[in-house]
C-alpha cells in the first residue's frame, strides 16, 4: 500500500469535498471560511465560474502543447494580456510550472547578463524549495537544513523586520541598507554581484512589508553598481496586496519581476518579465521546461486577469485588506501576547510574543489550531513559527471580513 511522506504536514485537519468562492467544504458538508488561499494562490476564490468555464473549454481543444515544440493561442494570449498590466519596460517573458522554477530562472537570466557570480538575498525571505531557490531562502532553516551543500555565491543582508529589531522602521531601514552596503565591501564584490533578489512584502518570513526608502535605496545601489534588483511577486503580485503589483506601493523598479501563486487561480504557472535587451543575454538552450505555459493554465490565467479586472479586485483587496488589518489590531490591545500586528492588502499577521518579547510559537499554535475548530482556516510563519496570517481570495467581501474576524476572536480565547 502506497501512502504520502510521512514529511507532508497539514496545516488544518480538513478534508476538503469541494470549494466555492471564499469557503470550502469537507465530506460531511461542514463549511470553513478559507483564509488561506491555497498559500496566496486562488486569488480569484476556489473555482470561479469563469475560471471553470475557460479551462473546461481548453481541456477539450488542447491540454498540453509543448511551447518550445509548437505554439498555442492561449499562451499568445496572455502574454498579450500581461503586457497591459506588466510593468513599464518588463516586455518579454518566459513561463515555467513553479515560483521555484521562475525564481532559479530569474537568477539565471541575472548571472548571464550581467557575466557574474554572486547574488544578495535577505533575511526573512522565502524563494523556494529546490536548490538554487533555497540557498536563496532564509525564512527558516526547514527550507535548507539537511542537503547541503547549497548554491555558492549567495551572501545574505538584513530586511527592515522593525518589530524583530525592536525599532522604528526609519532606523531598521537605516540599518538594512548600511549593511548591505557592507556585505558589498566585505563578502560580495560590486563587480562580482549579479542581483538583489527580495520580496516586497516577505511571506514565510512573517508578512513584513518592505518600504519606499529601502526599495529605493536597493534601486541606487544597483543602478550605480549595475546590479539586477530582482522583485518576487510570487505571493505579493496579482493585486494580492491592493496595488497590481507590491512594489508598487513603494515606487519599486525591477529589472527582472518574478510571478506565480495568483496567476492563474490555483492552476500550476509561473513567469519572469524582463526587458527585451536583458532575455536576449540568456544563452541559447538556457531557458525551457516541458509543462512551462501549459495551455489549460494559461487559459485560466488569462480568465483570471478578466475575473480580476472586471470585478474590481485590486481595489477589493485594497479595501478588505484595510478592514482586515484594523479588525485585527484591535485584538492587539485585548491579549498582552500579541507582540504585532502588521500587513499590507489581503496579506495580514498577527505575531505572538511572550511576556519577555520573545517569540512565541506555542500561543501561535494554540490559536491557529482553534480557529480552525471554529471554522476559520489559517497559515502560520515567521521564523520561529509564531506568526499566524491571513490570507484570504481577492473576492472576499466585507461581510466575510466581519465573519473571520469574529471567529478569530474566538480563537484567541485559546491564549
Amino acid at each position: 500500500m502506497a501512502h504520502l511522506s510521512p514529511r507532508l504536514k497539514q496545516a488544518t485537519p480538513v478534508l476538503v469535498e469541494h470549494g466555492e468562492g471564499t469557503y470550502v467544504f469537507d465530506a460531511a458538508g461542514r463549511r470553513f471560511l478559507d483564509f488561506t488561499a491555497g498559500i496566496g494562490v486562488t486569488s480569484t476564490g476556489h473555482c470561479h465560474p469563469r475560471v471553470v468555464e475557460a479551462a473546461q473549454a481548453q481541456v477539450g481543444k488542447l491540454i498540453h502543447g509543448q511551447y518550445t515544440t509548437v505554439m498555442h493561442q492561449p499562451l499568445l494570449t496572455l502574454v498579450e494580456r500581461l503586457g497591459e498590466v506588466l510593468p513599464a519596460g518588463l516586455d518579454t517573458l518566459f513561463f515555467a510550472n513553479s515560483g521555484s522554477e521562475a525564481v532559479e530562472a530569474s537568477i539565471r537570466l541575472a548571472r548571464m547578463a550581467t557575466g557574474r557570480p554572486n547574488i544578495i538575498t535577505f533575511a526573512g525571505g522565502f524563494h523556494g524549495r529546490t536548490v538554487a531557490a533555497a540557498s536563496l531562502t532564509t525564512s527558516g532553516t526547514k527550507v535548507r537544513a539537511g542537503f547541503a551543500p547549497l548554491m555558492a555565491g549567495v551572501s545574505v543582508a538584513p530586511f527592515p523586520y522593525a518589530f524583530h529589531y525592536g525599532w522604528d522602521e526609519e532606523t531598521a531601514t537605516r540599518f538594512a541598507l548600511r549593511e548591505l552596503d557592507f556585505v558589498l565591501a566585505t563578502q560580495s564584490a560590486p563587480d562580482d554581484t549579479a542581483a538583489f533578489i527580495v520580496e516586497p512584502v516577505l511571506g514565510e518570513g512573517g508578512y513584513v512589508p518592505a518600504n519606499t526608502a529601502f526599495l529605493a535605496g536597493l534601486r541606487e545601489r544597483a543602478d550605480r553598481h549595475g546590479i539586477q534588483l530582482i522583485l518576487d511577486e510570487v505571493q505579493t503580485g496579482f493585486g494580492r496586496t491592493g496595488r497590481f503589483w507590491g512594489h508598487d506601493h513603494f515606487d519599486g523598479r525591477a529589472d527582472i519581476l518574478i510571478t506565480a501563486k495568483g496567476l492563474a487561480s490555483g492552476f500550476p504557472l509561473s513567469a519572469i518579465a524582463a526587458p527585451a535587451a536583458t532575455m536576449e543575454k540568456a544563452w541559447p538552450g538556457s531557458q525551457g521546461g516541458t509543462y512551462g505555459g501549459n495551455a489549460v493554465a494559461c487559459a485560466a490565467a488569462v480568465a483570471t486577469l478578466d475575473v480580476i479586472q472586471s470585478e474590481n479586485l485590486v481595489e477589493n483587496a485594497r479595501v478588505q485588506g484595510a478592514r482586515l488589518l484594523a479588525g485585527a489590531a484591535k485584538f492587539a490591545g485585548e491579549h498582552k501576547e500579541i507582540g504585532d500586528v502588521r500587513g499590507l492588502g489581503l496579506m495580514v499577521a498577527t505575531e505572538f510574543t511572550a511576556a519577555d518579547g520573545t517569540p512565541d510559537a506555542a500561543a501561535a499554535t494554540r490559536v491557529h489550531a482553534a480557529a480552525a475548530e471554529n471554522g476559520l482556516l489559517l497559515l502560520t510563519c515567521g521564523p520561529y513559527g509564531n506568526v499566524v496570517r491571513m490570507i484570504p481570495p481577492l473576492v472576499v467581501t466585507g461581510e466575510q471580513v466581519d465573519e473571520g474576524l469574529d471567529l478569530w476572536s474566538k480563537a484567541l480565547s485559546a491564549l
